[in-house]
């Protein structure tokens, strides 16, 4: 059963993906839920049409996040987390902690989902992370990771 998604599901893909789901997924599950609408040919072309509003609204704020990326990119920024005597932080630093600091020490919105970590970082020291803005702009995040 095709499903156009109207909302992120972090199992299933992003808002208005279409994804194949098990029928009794989609009319037991996601349907009732409002998380999606079954793809036929009226939802498709209502899909088409606010996807390509959507996209063109992108389009046109692509100045934008090319200032967000150099901002971000020409920043380090300072996150907190409690470690022990050796360096080895506990827990570890996610890619929602990065984009709190973000909102809190350069003032901007990134969403959690666009940033991605290259590996895990699980002791103090410097680290860099990408934030995916837009399909062509890129930031390089670079932050380091201090004793509280």
């Amino acid at each position: 059963m095709k499903i156009i998604l109207l909302k992120d599901m972090d199992t299933l893909g992003r808002k208005f993906d279409i994804v194949n789901v098990k029928p009794g997924y989609g009319r037991n599950y996601i349907i009732p839920r409002k998380l999606g609408v079954i793809a036929n040919a009226d939802n498709l072309a209502t899909r088409e049409k606010i996807v390509d509003k959507i996209e063109a609204e992108l389009t046109a704020r692509l100045g934008e996040f090319q200032e967000m990326a150099e901002k971000i990119s020409a920043a380090v920024l300072k996150i907190g987390a409690k470690a022990g005597t050796s360096g080895k932080i506990f827990g570890s630093v996610t890619n929602v902690q990065l984009s709190q600091a973000i909102k809190d020490q350069l003032g901007l919105e990134v969403d959690r989902r666009d940033i991605v970590l290259s590996e895990e970082v699980k002791n103090l020291g410097t680290y860099a992370a990408v934030a995916n803005l837009h399909k062509q702009v890129e930031a390089k995040i670079n932050f380091e990771v201090i004793a509280e």
